[in-house]
Parts: C-alpha cells; structure tokens; sequence
C-alpha cells in the first residue's frame, strides 16, 4: 500500500513538474513584444513603442510590452500569471467580439486607462534611482512629493510621464516657460467696445488681440431645478422653484485659450506669490491691478490644441481673477455667472431636460445597441460624440438665446457656493436669486466631453473637488491657479448691464 502511495506521488509530483514547465515555457514565448503585437488590436500601438523613450534609451536596453504591462515576477509568481492569463484572454475576447471601428483609441491614451494598464511596482523595478544625475529642481521636487504621498493618493509614475512607454506627440511634462504667443492673432486692440445699447457685441480687450463676443440675454422668470420625473434628476435639483432673473450679457463661448492666453501673458507671475498676498490684492476696491497664473506644469490643453477650444485646467479663482482682469481692461464689471443666471441662459425659455427635443434615455448607449446621436450632436459635446476631447465652437449650433456649448464640452464654473439643499432655500419668486454666504466647493454647470447625457441636462448641478483636482499637483504649496487631476473644466463670463441701458 505503501509503495502504491509512494509511486501514486512521485507520478502526480512529476505530472505537476510536467505542466509547471510546459506553463513556464508558454509564459516565457508569450511575453515577448514580438508575440504581444503579433495580435495586437491596434498596430499603431507598436509604432508608438519604438518612438518612445522605453525603445530609444540612451541605454540602449528595450522596455518590452509585460515589463509595464504586468507586475514584476519578484512580488508573487502566482500574481504574475492570473493577471498575465486575465490580461490575454481579455483582450483575445475584445478581438474576436468587437470591431476595430467600435473601440475609442483616443481615450487608451488618456491617464484613466494607462493607470488601470501599467503596474506602478514594475515602472519602480526599473527606476530604483528617483534622483539620476541631470535631473532638474522641478523634478527633484516632483519626486520628493511622489515619496512622501505614494500610496496614499493614487499618485503613480504614469501620472507624470504618460509618453514614456508610447510616443505621444506635443506631450511634455515641464513648466511652461515665458509668454504664450498662440493668442490668435490678429490686430491689437486699442479700445473697449463702444456699448450703446441692450443688444449682441463685441468685446475688444485694449492691449490685446482678445476680443469676445458677447450675447445679450433679456430677463424673464423660469423655474429653476427639475421635476421629479425627468429621467436622471438628482435629488439637489429641487425642490423647484420659480425665479425671476434680470437681464444680463454673457459669453457666447466658453473663454477660449486665445482669450485666457491674452490674460496670462499680460499678467503673469514669474515667481511663488504668497497666496494670501494675491487675495489681499485683488479684494480691494482700488486696486489698478492683478497678479496672474504661474506657468502650468505640461501641456494645459492636453495636446488637443488651443486656439478656440475652451481653456481648460485652471482653478476658480483664476477664473476670477480673469474677470477682474477683464473688467479692469474694460470698464465694465464682469464676473463669473449666478447659479440661477446659468440655468436660466441654459434653457432658453425652454423646460424640457434639454433645450432641444429629446430625453436622456435615448442618447445613452442601449444594452444591445448604440446611442442615438442625431439630434443631440447638433448641440452638445459629450460621452458620445466627443472622441474623448474638448471640442471648439463652430461645431454646433446655439440654443435659443445665441448661446454655444451651454451643455457638455466643459464644466462651467458659477459664482455660488455649492449646497445640496441650496433650492430649499429660495424663496418663490425671489429676483436674482444666489447661493450660500459661504462654502468649500463651487458650483460647477453643463457637464462636459466624458459625461454621460444625464450630466448634460440643463438641470443637472454639480461642484468642484479642490483637493481631489489637486492631488498629484508636485508643488508645495500647491498651485491656487491650476488643477492637475481635471480636464472638464473651464469658465463663460458674464457682463452686468450698466442702469442707463437696462430695459
């Protein structure tokens, strides 16, 4: 009986050996780039390999695609090979059930995919050494930063150098430095726009190429908030109430990165002004002047391009230092809009979820099926239509008011303070209705380019995470002009309406 176990156990041991090296052999021949792209769902994936840093190092040793794309080995051979066989066969089942036409490649480049594909413990096998000779005080602090926060953050390596691994052109992670000359162009202004009466203009910014077209939007009473019924309400969105709102002028568009550049360019800080300092400043009544936005780390347009696409990235208060700004060019006062002032430019006079026909439903991807576009594609840059970017304006049409982009494309920042209970307490019929006397977060409106079409609804409120947005910011203190962890969002002005031309 014994010599029955005994054989019984040395079979089954050599059995297991057996397998172990047959598994071990097929690991070893599919780990290969070679076997990794003999497959690969997109070829151009392999192209951008050999451009990138990881293909081309000054080493001359080749970063191969498991050596990012799985755990290292060394912290647990069974890891390795569940997420290896879990990788293949997912990725084996997206090729034979789904069509090349149908996958967004666009969004395979941005930081939310490349965090749930690239193994943070692998990129530091390779990099033990955070601090290699050449590296430059802006990436000692990085670094600095990254140590003290790893783990407790979310913060990774990928968060910094996304085109490490695929070559990403027009990507760097540096800080801009000097002026920005893509201003759009055009003749400097010499003067503000002469404003003679209640209707559309043009604002021209002295001293710069800026100029922004304004439209003007007549009062009127709607009723703020949304009914129960509408298809994706939160429950922040009531209770309704019916308010009345004066007349007022606002931005066609979202202030665009030719605009904002004008700004930047004009006001910019070179240096680490105390933030308590550039408070004081620009509160006061008198002052002839403001204190503008340290260079950003990267590329702030995320390398989808500036021009007239909305600028992107920046905080609330740089938002409204832009308006002071403006207002201090100008003469006239603009600021950031009311809640209510939003919503009420927003609708149109409509009531409906959108100031288009339609319902959420039908724009949101079916079960067995795709989203049907027509309609809201015509107006609105979202989850569906947006490739995953901002958009610029000439790509849809105005709603009722002459207004563009009011829904999706980026958040847009409100002047209030935001409360999930803010409607309960206005009061019916109640004119020029704001928000909280004070706050933490901001509201922000209209949803942007990756939101689902129940965000883009004129209704839906949402409100800014400063911390969250400023999570992986490497400076200290952080930056109180841009965010670093937020792409949707960006500002519209509003222009208050002097007495003599109020009607």
């Amino acid at each position: 009986m014994k010599k029955i176990l005994l054989i019984t156990g040395l079979c089954c041991l050599a059995l297991g050996m057996c397998i172990a090296l047959v598994l071990g052999s097929a690991m070893s021949r599919t780990s290969s780039a070679e076997y990794c792209m003999s497959c690969h769902y997109h070829e151009q994936a392999d192209a951008d390999w050999k451009k990138s840093e990881h293909y081309l190092s000054k080493s001359g040793v080749v970063t191969s695609c498991t050596e990012c794309h799985l755990p290292p080995k060394e912290n647990g051979f069974f890891k390795y090979y569940m997420i290896k066989s879990r990788t293949g066969a997912k990725h084996m089942w997206k090729k034979i059930t789904t069509s090349k036409e149908d996958i967004d490649w666009e969004s395979m480049r941005e930081l939310g995919h490349a965090s749930r594909t690239v193994y943070n413990e692998s990129c530091l096998k390779c990099h033990a050494n955070l601090y290699p000779e050449g590296i430059n005080d802006d990436g000692i602090t990085a670094h600095l930063y990254y140590e003290e926060n790893a783990g407790k953050l979310g913060l990774n390596c990928i968060s910094c150098h996304l085109n490490t691994g695929h070559h990403m052109p027009g990507y760097e992670h540096k800080r801009l430095e000097g002026k920005v000359m893509d201003t759009g162009g055009g003749t400097v202004c010499d003067s503000a726009a002469v404003v003679t009466s209640f209707a559309d203009f043009v604002e021209t910014v002295p001293g710069t190429t800026a100029r922004i077209n304004m439209v003007a939007v007549p009062g009127g009473e709607f009723t703020i908030g949304s009914p129960d019924s509408e298809t994706g309400r939160s429950s922040d969105e009531g209770p309704c109430r019916k308010v009345k709102v004066s007349s007022f002028f606002m931005g066609e568009t979202e202030i665009t990165w030719s605009q904002f550049w004008s700004f930047y360019n004009e006001t910019m800080s070179e240096g680490r002004t105390p933030p308590e300092k550039i408070y004081a400043n620009n509160s006061r009544p008198d002052v002839d002047a403001v204190s503008g936005p340290t260079p950003p780390f990267g590329l702030p347009d995320q390398g989808w391009g500036m021009g007239e696409r909305p600028a992107i990235t920046m905080t609330h208060y740089a938002a409204e230092t832009f308006c002071q700004w403006l207002s201090l060019k100008t003469g006239r006062h603009y600021r950031l809009p009311t809640e209510a002032e939003w919503e009420y430019a927003a609708r149109g006079g409509t009531s409906t979820p959108y100031f288009f026909e339609g319902d959420p439903k039908q724009f949101r991807d079916k079960r067995f099926g795709k989203a049907d576009t027509t309609v809201i594609s015509r107006y609105v840059v979202y989850s569906q239509d947006s490739g995953n970017k901002t958009g610029e304006p000439s790509g849809v049409k105005a709603n009722p008011f002459g207004l563009k982009n009011m829904l999706g494309n980026v958040m847009e920042y409100c002047s209030d303070y935001y409360a999930e209970d803010a409607y309960s307490l206005l009061a019916e019929g109640a004119l020029d209705p704001k928000g909280p006397s004070e706050g933490r977060e901001y509201v922000v409106r209209g949803g942007c380019f990756s939101d689902d079409a129940s965000k883009v609804r004129c209704a839906a409120r949402s409100h800014t995470l400063h911390d969250e947005w400023l999570r992986t910011d490497p400076q200290n203190p952080k930056s109180i002009w841009w965010y670093s962890d937020i792409k949707g969002i960006g500002f519209r002005v509003v222009c208050e309406v002097p007495e003599e031309l109020k009607r």
